[in-house]
């Protein structure tokens, strides 16, 4: 297909394309960010890491971190679109197409499998690849992230929806599609609604991939699990820790609690959730409250020093925490707590001190907006730095299947 010049479409704030060299330009910032702070020690032996939902976020910089920070051979699951004629592919894809291209550039062994990661049939072909070409996984990441899953089990189709629980809740929030500062109302939700929610975002998918990896033999002595989370500040607890959401992160962590017991008792592994930083991801957008909590956040902590992105902090993690001989550090609920710089007293002290202040005439002095939208923009490879969105790409790219 003859290439041709990508500009940014959005649908209200939703980007509905992608831009393949961005995609790839964000790709390679990580890759040099790991190699600079990190070498795979050539003595150990090769170990193998599963990424569940790798192909954006923090999954993308989890598989890149095991991959050229650790030299593990990485097998990442996703479920992306590819490109159709002139239609782009969505990031995730052109991102995992980056990656390839630069595994084999540097020599390192990096698989994908493009496939719904709630299905049995994923659960298959993930089994089947590893032990014809990898082995036993030393470490299995659960990043997954969707509005949706059907149930492989019973066939039902859960969708999570983004409710207050016991009372509806107006806050202040930040109107995308036309950068201004209003409220925004949230709705109580049904049982049912708290039910799908959990099904959606719960633990039990993460259980079954543990269980199914176990009993097919895949799991290594001493294999460790780990699933991503996000508390936050009081400010966003009443659509997030409390309503439904929370709901679902109540369960991931009931979850992490029995795999931990279960993986000590079959394999001398383990099992954990990590409480991340907040950042801008395609979900956060659509949580009210969160985009102006993170624009204020942004602003503080990068006027501290010490702001942090996805790759940063996974870094972090496997330095300090999962390559650590006594294993992760953990607080009073045994969870890895990489929030620790976004929950300091002075930080959160500070986002609440503008809180009352900002509003419309407000938001571009005294938050990060302006940040939150590059970066917002950048998860679909625009407004990447060093890329010329003038000049046409090839835009139908194929990823090697697996």
């Amino acid at each position: 297909m003859p290439e041709q010049v990508v500009r940014q479409r959005s649908r209200g704030f939703i980007c509905v394309n992608a831009h393949p060299a961005g995609c790839a330009a964000n790709v390679e910032r990580q890759i040099a960010y790991v190699r600079e702070r990190m070498r795979p020690d050539p003595g150990s032996r090769v170990r193998n890491a599963l990424v569940l939902g790798s192909s954006a976020g923090y999954g993308l910089a989890s598989g890149i971190v095991t991959a050229w920070g650790l030299g593990h051979r990485t097998l990442g699951l996703f479920l992306e679109r590819p490109p159709k004629g002139r239609r782009t592919a969505t990031a995730g894809y052109y991102n995992s197409v980056a990656l390839h291209k630069a595994a084999e550039r540097d020599g390192l062994w990096v698989r994908s499998i493009n496939a719904d990661a709630y299905s049995d049939e994923a659960k298959d072909r993930v089994a089947q690849l590893a032990s014809a070409s990898m082995g036993k996984f030393d470490l299995v990441i659960y990043s997954l992230a969707s509005p949706k899953r059907v149930n492989p089990r019973t066939g039902v189709a859960h969708s999570s929806s983004l409710r207050s629980i016991g009372s509806k809740y107006t806050g202040k929030t930040i109107d995308l599609a036309r950068s201004r500062v209003t409220t925004a109302t949230v709705k109580p939700a049904t049982e049912d609604e708290i039910a799908n929610t959990v099904a959606v975002m719960g633990g039990e998918d993460w259980r079954w991939w543990i269980e199914r990896l176990l009993a097919d033999g895949l799991l290594a002595e001493g294999a460790r699990t780990l699933a991503y989370t996000y508390y936050g500040p009081r400010v966003t607890w009443p659509v997030y820790r409390d309503g439904t959401i929370g709901a679902a992160k109540g369960h991931l962590k009931e979850t992490a609690d029995a795999l931990d017991q279960l993986l000590r008792n079959s394999v001398g592994g383990g099992a954990w959730l990590s409480v991340n930083k907040a950042v801008v991801t395609q979900a956060s957008t659509a949580i009210p409250i969160v985009p102006l909590y993170v624009s204020l956040l942004f602003r503080v902590m990068k006027e501290q020093g010490i702001h942090e992105g996805c790759i940063e902090q996974i870094v972090r993690l496997v330095k300090d925490h999962l390559v650590s001989h006594t294993g992760p550090s953990v607080d009073a609920d045994r969870l890895i707590r990489l929030d620790d710089l976004e929950m300091r007293e002075d930080v959160q002290n500070a986002v609440a001190d503008l809180w009352p202040r900002v509003n419309t005439e407000t938001l571009a002095s005294l938050s990060d907006y302006d940040g939150f939208k590059r970066e917002f923009s950048s998860l679909f490879g625009f407004d990447v730095e060093g890329v010329d969105y003038d000049l046409p790409v090839e835009t139908e790219i194929l990823l090697d299947p697996q």
